[in-house]
């Protein structure tokens, strides 16, 4: 039998008490609905779009709310070029990458119930660096980087590094099952291995292919435009209503397999089923806007706060990870006058200092 221990053990000194929750019934449909995750949901939503107008008016060229919005709505053209081709896309294609992003680090989390897991242990963002910079260091003369397949040809390479690699880590770690910790040693291993090749190809290309190739593995929403947003918008309407559909697995797995066997959920099955979600979700929105770091580690466990559930809850992982991607793209477009940094190195940065906020709360939890 599994040592984990629930909220809900009687092993434990007190019982965790349930969360009101209240259905939700239209004609033969019933929804539970969690009243603090509806709430938490909502403030989020109202902090993207804050977020948001502050990202459309804030830049080199200043441009009012009252501008944005006549342009959104169609009774203006002034300032159209710089809201509808410079900064809307890089807005959109940021709140989809992070959202995607978000909810395959949710999904992880659970599934390995563990709150540093991520799609990053397990080679998806390696795997679509590598290819990427494959491309920028050797197929420039193709087409690819600069040219007429500029807007498919890096997202469609990364989308296929960032596949590989997932499938490259499932498959070795697949023994008669897939257990959480041999996927995750596995992950690391791989991504060590992607990381260096990574580095190696940099060295061999060209000084300007190399540093471009930098810009985007640092996670950069610069020259963002429409396509980029296309596939990862496909792949959310697809995968999280999936996620969503598997909510029953997902509650089930994170109180382990033995439990999850005794409640009749199939575990080696669901738990490859949800794989193949994080994976996707993963690769895409890396595809989309390269490795945003922390990303998809810091916001499950934003969400789990915020909503106080039993695990991160996807749908708000995915909401907060969204707003945590335009809020750094704020600070890395409008922190210095001259430089626009890339925005995977303002999320880095505070990714850190919550990683090591993790680790101490993790450490006290242990010498109590």
């Amino acid at each position: 039998m599994s040592s984990t221990i629930s909220p809900a053990d009687p092993r434990t000194r007190t019982p965790a008490r349930p969360r009101p929750v209240r259905a939700l019934r239209v004609g033969p449909v019933a929804l539970r609905v969690r009243p603090r995750l509806l709430t938490a949901s909502l403030l989020t939503c109202t902090a993207i779009l804050v977020l948001v107008t502050l990202n459309l008016v804030m830049g080199e060229t200043e441009i009012t709310v009252g501008q944005v919005w006549a342009n959104i709505v169609g009774t203006s053209s002034d300032q159209y070029f710089t809201v509808w081709r410079v900064r809307m896309p890089r807005v959109v294609v940021g709140l989809l990458a992070g959202a995607a992003l978000a909810a395959a680090g949710a999904i992880t989390q659970t599934i390995m119930r563990n709150p540093l897991a991520s799609p990053d242990l397990l080679g998806v963002t390696h795997g679509a660096s590598a290819g990427v910079v494959a491309v920028m260091a050797f197929g420039g003369s193709y087409g690819i980087v600069s040219g007429p397949l500029a807007d498919i040809g890096v997202p469609a390479v990364a989308l296929a590094g960032g596949l590989l690699a997932g499938v490259l880590c499932y498959g070795l770690a697949w023994r008669a099952g897939i257990d959480g910790y041999r996927l995750l040693l596995v992950g690391v291993g791989v991504s060590a291995v992607l990381m260096n090749v990574t580095l190696w190809m940099l060295t061999l290309g060209e000084v300007t292919d190399s540093g471009r190739a930098m810009v985007w593995i640092a996670g950069s929403l610069t020259m963002r435009t429409w396509p980029n947003a296309v596939p990862v918008a496909l792949a959310l309407l697809v995968c999280l209503p999936a996620a969503l559909i598997m909510s029953r697995t997902m509650d089930a797995l994170s109180y382990g397999d033995d439990i999850a066997r005794g409640l009749g959920v199939g575990v080696e099955r669901g738990r490859t089923g949800l794989l193949v979600l994080a994976v996707l979700l993963a690769a895409f929105g890396t595809s989309a806007a390269g490795p945003i770091l922390f990303v998809s580690l810091a916001s499950p466990q934003i969400a789990l706060r915020l909503a106080r559930a039993p695990r991160p809850p996807v749908l708000l992982s995915a909401l907060v990870g969204a707003g945590l991607v335009c809020g750094a793209d704020l600070i890395a477009r409008n922190l210095f006058e001259t430089i626009q940094l890339p925005v995977g190195v303002v999320t880095g940065s505070l990714g850190a200092l919550y990683l090591i906020y993790l680790l101490v709360r993790g450490n006290r939890k242990a010498q109590a």
